[in-house]
């Protein structure tokens, strides 16, 4: 709740400023800022973790491809910083800053700035945006935090030797970047669909009201899933009109495969929507059904104890002229017949199968 007050609070002082002014809109965190830079080219490469943007531009060289990226937002004059050195837009350093965006593609003359949402999942759906910058000679990626799908692109970079990724300009990497965060969606579904599926088989053999819960907070994720993954389509379908200098041919036929990736996973976010949305059908029917059992145990219970209640009503009036109250044997009589009944009963529904 403090979080949500902070972010509240940084949004009002937004308000009515400038376009372009720079305010940190997100969960606010004190961890340090990491900065990671990679160069490499087909005969090799370089990894290192530098201290300040002027170090880590400073490492761009004309015919390598460099990688910078930045885990941590917090630092608004770090990315100020990053901005005046690489001439970025104040709009793109605003978009970077403020973490709540929708996915969207911003096309500038000398850059592409994209922003995608990177999703984790440990039993609850985790969202962080990150923002890719594509130059000529560039790559520059934003995180709001430590901590990413990034790692098979790094493995790739390491021991690719002459392979495609080492090969190829900053596009190739630019869209594995994408496409390394878009595979990770079908992880996420995986996890979602195993839980959901639990979810059901918890409701089916024993539904409560907790249940329910569970089940609204789960159609509270499918809705922020499908705000990260919907307007990744246009995004990748953007990317590859892309201006050729900057997004090269050879790069479309991969991106047209993360399109592919991207309409699969908006089918499976709508398959599982529909899945969680039933789960609430399932649960009322299950509680209804739970209470109709109930409600025939109750029913033959008492339809048992109507001819008994009924014997001990006539036998309990207080009429002298009654025949049986002066005979002995009167009372284990009337018991008796009481248990002939309710057993000729019990039989009775059970043969109807009502028991």
């Amino acid at each position: 709740m403090a979080k949500r007050r902070s972010t509240k609070k940084r949004r009002l002082r937004k308000v009515g400023a400038s376009p372009g002014t720079l305010v940190h809109i997100g969960a606010h965190k004190t961890d340090p800022i990491r900065i990671l830079v990679f160069k490499y080219h087909p005969e090799g490469f370089t990894e290192s973790e530098v201290a300040t943007p002027e170090e880590a531009c400073s490492l761009i060289e004309p015919g390598k491809t460099t990688w910078i990226n930045v885990e941590g937002l917090h630092n608004v004059e770090l990315v100020r910083e990053f901005g005046t050195r690489l001439g970025l837009h104040p709009l793109t350093l605003e978009d970077i800053l403020h973490t709540r965006q929708r996915p969207k593609l911003e096309e500038y003359e000398e850059y592409l700035y994209a922003v995608v949402r990177m999703l984790n999942w440990d039993g609850d759906l985790l969202s962080e945006q990150v923002s890719l910058i594509l130059t000529p000679d560039l790559v520059i990626t934003f995180q709001e935090r430590q901590g990413d799908v990034f790692d098979p692109v790094r493995e790739r970079i390491r021991t690719g030797g002459h392979g495609r990724i080492r090969r190829l300009g900053t596009d190739y990497l630019f869209y594995a970047l994408v496409d390394i965060i878009v595979d990770n969606y079908f992880h996420i579904l995986e996890g979602m669909g195993d839980q959901v599926e639990e979810l059901s088989l918890r409701v089916l053999a024993d539904p409560d009201s907790n249940q329910m819960r569970e089940i609204q907070q789960m159609k509270a994720r499918m809705v922020r899933l499908r705000r990260s993954v919907y307007p990744l389509r246009d995004v990748i379908n953007r990317i590859e009109k892309a201006n050729p200098k900057l997004m090269g041919p050879d790069t479309g036929i991969y991106l047209r495969d993360v399109y592919d990736h991207t309409i699969q996973v908006i089918e499976s976010v709508e398959t599982l929507r529909d899945s969680t949305s039933g789960l609430v059908d399932l649960y009322l029917s299950s509680v209804s059904n739970r209470m109709n059992e109930i409600m025939k145990v109750l029913t033959i219970i008492a339809t048992i104890f109507i001819p008994l209640t009924f014997i001990a009503g006539i036998y309990g009036m207080n009429f002298e002229n009654m025949p049986e109250l002066k005979w002995p044997p009167g009372y284990f009589a009337a018991l008796t017949l009481m248990l002939l009944i309710a057993a000729g009963m019990v039989y009775y529904f059970r043969r109807k199968g009502w028991l």
